[in-house]
């Protein structure tokens, strides 16, 4: 049996829709949004979380996908485009120790 629920999805009073997902993402692409969102609170002067970097960049990245009529689909995604990530893989605790070195900004340094 699955014991995963499909998440909740809220509609916001701008008329925009919340819906929470949970993904799983190489360390690197941890370390980009965590940067990301370092530009971002620079920019807006405020603290940005994460969740707000990666709407900002899915938001950004592309028009927006309106919704289809049904029977038409969607261009297939490449694997060029499924991956944020075009790093060779290394061992997860190497990973991790580059991502938070980056996001520390002492990358290079040790």
């Amino acid at each position: 049996m699955n014991d995963r629920v499909t998440p909740p999805m809220h509609a916001l009073p701008d008329g925009e829709a919340e819906l929470t997902l949970v993904v799983k993402l190489p360390w690197e692409d941890v370390a980009r949004l965590g940067q990301d969102a370092g530009r971002l609170a620079a920019q807006w002067g405020r603290p940005v979380t994460l969740e707000e970097a990666v709407s900002h960049r899915l938001r950004s990245s592309r028009p927006a996908a309106h919704a289809k009529p049904a029977g038409e689909q969607p261009p297939a995604v490449t694997a060029a485009s499924a991956s944020v990530s075009s790093l060779p893989a290394r061992p997860p605790a190497e990973q991790a120790r580059q991502a938070i070195d980056r996001i520390n900004g002492t990358a290079g340094t040790a």
